[in-house]
């Protein structure tokens, strides 16, 4: 398929392409099935993207990556989503790929230089501790427990049911309980949503903090046991913040804007996963298209049936609109439009579009496709969780249905009869 994309970018996704062809996914084919890599190995791997020219490509040049435009950089997402393993290879690997983007945006100078360079050159990785554990924050992030009283540092709660931020001379201390932290259990940063004006709107009365994950307070209480996970093995952990202190700088962006600069990072990042996705579901149909070609039954080969052929047709075309769609919104953000209703429509769409194909994949290899000599299963794994990371399918689904009744055309009932009203519009005619 041919898409808008420019010039310099069909350049960078070719680049990709070749490291992905030529590194990335022979590595992964000699890797034992359900083999974790090393540490060593991403690195080794970091170092091949660099050389190839596709090294965080969505990263300004200061701060370590190649300055281009987000628009742009978006293919290499969806060759680096071929393999579990690409877009660490390229650093365009969730979470730490969008708190990368968070930090470019609100960040300070030192914090830059603290923590934006060393993510983007991968020698520390990074948390985003949003999501509480029932009932505090998740699909609605309203429900975050927070306070914050700036004359109650002695007063603050150790409940880990609430998050709490107050200001106690130059320091803010927190408490809460996290999790779902992707990246906790290896983060060396953590970025922590907390409330801190509890008489505002939660939209209005939070804020975001970097915590180091080796502070005093903070306590990793486990990787939550979860679907998927891959070669990588990224975590998911259960974090409770128990009277931690950071200093004043320690705040990322404005006061009380936390939702805003989350937002700042959500809209991307989930157009950055949409496409990292799409090209996992590309791949895993281009297996089964492999498989199904060779394997016969009945006859024939598999790839001769109708129902699977047509099958497949769906599914690219599903796919291409997909793809379509995720570029319109980026050339949006490109633009400086928020593309709130584009993203939540590319989001919810291609979480499910990405979902059916890749199952579609693993059913048509069969004993094949659950088996992991084939990287099917790990995708099937991966991909479901896509359907409830950065907003679940509901939540999208929400979004979009209310802006879809923010503005109903009444006048297109007026032909209707109503009860008691004889509708006399064009009596005695024809």
């Amino acid at each position: 398929m041919q898409y808008s994309d420019s010039k310099q970018a069909q350049e960078l996704a070719d680049r990709a392409h070749e490291l992905m062809e030529e590194v990335v996914l022979p590595l992964e084919r000699d890797r034992p099935g359900g083999m974790a890599v090393s540490s060593g190995t991403v690195a080794d791997l970091r170092e091949s993207a660099r050389e190839y020219g596709v090294y965080a490509p969505q990263i300004p040049e200061e701060y370590g990556g190649m300055g281009m435009s987000f628009r742009d950089a978006l293919p290499v997402f969806e060759e680096a989503g071929r393999s579990l393993l690409g877009a660490a290879a390229m650093r365009v690997d969730a979470p730490d790929e969008g708190n990368m983007h968070l930090l470019e945006l609100a960040g300070d100078d030192l914090q830059k230089e603290t923590y934006l360079e060393p993510l983007v050159q991968g020698e520390i990785a990074s948390g985003f501790s949003m999501t509480e554990p029932l009932q505090g924050a998740g699909s609605d992030p309203k429900m975050i427990q927070t306070t914050a009283e700036k004359d109650s540092a002695e007063e603050t709660s150790a409940d880990p049911r609430e998050v709490e931020a107050s200001r106690d001379g130059d320091e803010w201390v927190i408490n809460g309980h996290k999790w779902w932290t992707s990246n906790g259990v290896e983060a060396d940063v953590l970025i922590v949503l907390a409330r801190t004006d509890p008489d505002a709107h939660p939209y209005e009365g939070c804020s975001l903090f970097l915590v180091p994950a080796d502070a005093d307070g903070v306590d990793v209480v486990r990787d939550v046991p979860h679907m998927g996970g891959g070669p990588r093995g990224a975590s998911h952990a259960e974090i409770v913040y128990e009277n931690v202190r950071v200093p004043e700088e320690h705040l990322l962006g404005e006061l009380n804007q936390g939702f805003t600069h989350a937002q700042e990072r959500l809209g991307p990042a989930r157009l950055t996963h949409c496409m990292r996705f799409s090209g996992m579901a590309q791949r895993s149909l281009e297996i089964a298209k492999a498989y199904i070609s060779e394997r016969e039954g009945f006859g024939s080969t598999l790839s001769e049936k109708q129902s699977l052929r047509y099958r497949i047709a769906d599914a690219e075309t599903r796919l291409h609109v997909a793809r379509t769609a995720i570029r319109d919104a980026a050339d949006r953000i490109d633009a400086g439009e928020e593309a709130r209703i584009p993203v939540s429509m590319c989001k919810v769409f291609t979480a499910n579009v990405t979902q059916e194909a890749i199952d579609l994949a693993v059913q048509c290899c069969g004993a094949n496709g659950i088996g992991k000599d084939l990287p099917l299963a790990d995708f099937y794994e991966a991909v479901r969780k896509f359907r409830i990371v950065d907003g679940a399918d509901e939540v999208h689904r929400r979004v979009i249905a209310r802006d879809a009744f923010e503005d109903t055309h009444d006048e297109e009932l007026e032909p209707l009869t109503r009860f008691g009203k004889p509708n006399t519009r064009g009596a005695g005619g024809h």
